[in-house]
């Protein structure tokens, strides 16, 4: 449950909806540390306690979805999905302004970043309380991007995004403006079956 200072003011959306084209399996099911790849992610979520939390999928729902505790997560279907993420997040940003209307910012996380956990995501939030600033990334190797949080002001903006950059073409356009925390570690992700050895090695 989120803390009750911050209850309402925030959320999380989770993007998982791809096809792991590169990997030949979905890498949202990868075993890592006892658990699959998604599964940290949404633990990481979790204990932030920073607010509700909505998983977009799309590729292999069924079973994807099969292993998610489904009472303490909003899942939800991106039938846009093939498009690219920019459709998953419109979908997580209109599923939260229907169930949570209230929602002043919003956090946006992918499931492949396999080092990312609470104390990032609070920090995320920490960070955009002590300066006001509208957007807040993470910083890794030059480049800054998820996990980033975003103010209601940007919503309208992250729902009319479009094709495969996501998120990231918001936080380029306003790159002289933004806040960032780092996330050293944030450049390691899995896209292909190479990624995944050198990670469980």
């Amino acid at each position: 449950m989120p803390s009750k200072e911050r209850s309402g003011k925030y959320a999380i959306i989770i993007l998982a909806a791809g096809r792991s084209a590169r990997l030949g399996s979905p890498k949202q099911l990868l075993s890592y540390q006892g658990k699959n790849l998604l599964q940290h992610t949404i633990d990481a979520a979790h204990e932030s306690q920073a607010g509700p939390i909505i998983i977009v999928l799309g590729s292999d729902m069924d079973k994807i979805a099969a292993g998610l505790d489904s009472i303490h997560l909003t899942i939800v279907k991106n039938p846009n999905w093939e498009s690219g993420m920019a459709s998953s997040v419109a979908c997580g940003i209109n599923t939260m302004n229907n169930l949570y209307p209230g929602t002043e910012s919003v956090i946006l996380m992918v499931c492949d970043q396999p080092y990312v956990n609470a104390k990032l995501l609070k920090d995320l939030i920490n960070k955009q309380e002590e300066s006001g600033s509208s957007i807040v990334a993470s910083s890794y190797e030059n480049i800054q991007g998820t996990p980033a949080l975003f103010h209601k002001k940007h919503f309208d903006e992250l729902t009319a995004l479009n094709g495969d950059t996501g998120a990231r073409s918001l936080i380029k356009r306003y790159a002289e403006s933004i806040e960032a925390i780092p996330f050293d570690q944030g450049s390691i992700d899995i896209d292909t079956i190479e990624d995944y050895r050198n990670l469980v090695k």
